[in-house]
This record gives structure tokens, sequence and C-alpha cells, in this order.
């Protein structure tokens, strides 16, 4: 079922280029899964890089284009899974990963300061690599915490889910990972072209 249209007066979050306010969460839990489309799952539950997933389908077709990476205020729900204090900032880093020209996912990451720091500091000059490409490499890396949600139109910016051609919920997770006690926060947003033939 397709979402209801876009009231005329949008409201847009300085937070955020891809959303005008902050999506619903669900703490990964019994039961959540079997409510999953089965090719939405696939990606959610995907326990190795994705980006490594799309590279072996989509080969050297497969880019990075950042739509927006700063630093501001996390919404107050990723600042509590940081455990950030609601005034710090954090670099967040919105993404679109695609296949050629298709769009496939996007991403928001935030990463709190005290996590660029060692090793760790070249997450805050990625440019067009990959995170994934980054963080799966060190040897330290653990989940800590998996959220599940399906965001509507509504909360989409207008524009780039009128770019994305989003007329209907997108399922979505996201991810806590600890690099050595020093955690980050991965948001991924599954687009229909995802969905169905990339799958096997």
């Amino acid at each position: 079922m397709r979402d209801r249209p876009y009231p005329r007066t949008i409201h847009l979050d300085k937070r955020s280029v891809i959303f005008c306010r902050q999506p619903a969460w669900f703490r990964d839990r019994c039961g959540i899964k079997s409510d999953i489309p089965r090719e939405a799952a696939s990606w959610i539950y995907e326990t190795g890089s994705l980006t490594q997933r799309l590279k072996k389908k989509c080969g050297i077709h497969f880019r990075v284009a950042v739509l927006n990476q700063g630093w501001v205020r996390p919404w107050p729900d990723e600042a509590r899974m940081l455990h950030l204090k609601r005034s710090q900032t954090a670099l967040v880093r919105e993404v679109l990963l695609f296949c050629s020209r298709q769009p496939l996912i996007v991403a928001r990451t935030i990463i709190p300061r005290t996590t660029l720091k060692g090793a760790q500091r070249r997450l805050a000059s990625l440019g067009t690599r990959p995170l994934g490409e980054v963080i799966f490499t060190y040897p330290a890396l653990r989940r800590d915490r998996l959220d599940t949600g399906q965001v509507h139109t509504l909360d989409w910016n207008p524009r780039i889910a009128e770019s994305l051609a989003i007329d209907r919920s997108v399922w979505g997770r996201r991810t806590v990972y600890d690099i050595a006690g020093r955690k980050l926060l991965v948001c991924e947003f599954f687009l229909p072209a995802v969905l169905g033939r990339w799958n096997a």
C-alpha cells in the first residue's frame, strides 16, 4: 500500500538532508522478523558487509555518492544510543549506494568525536569510499545492537523522495558498532531496486 502524499508545508530538519524528521525504530526482538518481508529481511539480517555483497553483484559499477557530511547534533534517540549529551555534536555522513545509475541503499552514519582517534581518524575523510570497506577490516569490530524500522514517505525530504521515486514505505536497519570500545551508529535503508533480484 502506498503512503499518503506529502502535505503542502514541509519543515526540514537541519540534522539531515535525507529526512525531514527522524524515522521510528523498533528494537529487534523475537517476532519482529516474521513481520518483515523475506526480501527485506535478507538485507536487514545480513551479518557481513553490505558493501561486499553489492560489489559481488555490481562489480566495477558500484559507487558511493555523498549527500551530506558535517558536524551536527544527532537526533535525541541517536545521541542516547551513542551515550552522547543532547548538546554534543557528532560527524554525520549521509550517502547513496549505487549500481551504475541505479540507487540501491541510502545510509546515514553517526560517529562521535571520541571514536575518531587513532586508526579510526580516517573515518572522517572517507570521501566516496564506502564505510563498510573500512570498518570490516578492523579485527576488534563487533555489533552491539540492531534495530529495524519502516520509513514512511512523510519522513523523507521530499526532494530525495522524488529523485529516488519513493512512493511507499522503505525498510531499514540501524546498527551500533563497537571498535575497541568506541562506538558508531550506521542506519541503512533498502530501496525497492535492491530487493528481489539482488537477494540471490
